[in-house]
């Protein structure tokens, strides 16, 4: 797992929000993404300086591209 600034995250998400990289996203409470990539690689990403309310932005951005977002 990596740990990182809500901006570092964000700068990484970018670009795969671009084309589709992206097959799923599972998010949990203590703000971490798991993130499961076309290729079969997943990445996961402990977002430790967002609030709840930047976390839901994102979860919201990840959602109006079409990457389904699950809930664990």
């Amino acid at each position: 797992m990596k740990s990182c600034s809500l901006t570092d995250f964000m700068e990484v998400l970018e670009p795969w929000l671009s084309g589709d990289y992206i097959r799923k996203v599972s998010v949990y409470e203590d703000r971490i993404f798991k993130i499961f990539f076309t290729d079969g690689v997943i990445d996961t990403y402990n977002i430790d300086d967002c609030t709840r309310s930047q976390f839901q932005k994102i979860i919201d951005k990840l959602e109006k591209k079409g990457i389904p977002v699950e809930n664990q």
